[in-house]
């Protein structure tokens, strides 16, 4: 999700946490109050900085999440989810969205307007 929508849908982050701690991904880190936050990507000559709102390790692996939310903001949404799905393909690690019932279709077509298909798309 974007900045702006953080506060709106703290929620739900907080309920992807819970689901990613009862699955087993240790070392969990968040954008939110109690838990550390992840490494932020600024991009080099402008004020443009991406942050995954999630970032565990499960197995030896980093999982980069993000949370998949109807967003007035469209493309921001899509180029964070191409940074960090070309991040995690360079390093080795897994890139997963996570959605919620209400926000399948948005999800679904931000996927295919990206030719993103990613398979892992966690629903909760």
């Amino acid at each position: 999700m974007i900045q702006a929508d953080k506060d709106k849908y703290s929620d739900i982050l907080e309920d992807s946490i819970h689901y990613l701690e009862n699955r087993g991904y240790e070392d969990i880190k968040a954008d939110m109050e109690g838990y550390e936050t992840p490494k932020s990507f600024r991009k080099a000559g402008s004020d443009i900085s991406i942050t995954p709102d999630i970032v565990a390790i499960k197995e030896g692996r980093k999982h980069y999440f993000d949370i998949s939310l109807k967003s007035e903001k469209p493309n921001l949404l899509k180029s964070k989810w191409l940074f960090l799905n070309t991040l995690s393909n360079l390093k080795q690690h897994r890139f997963k969205l996570i959605t919620k019932r209400g926000h399948y279709k948005f999800t679904q077509d931000m996927l295919e307007d990206i030719n993103l298909t990613n398979n892992s798309l966690i629903k909760i």
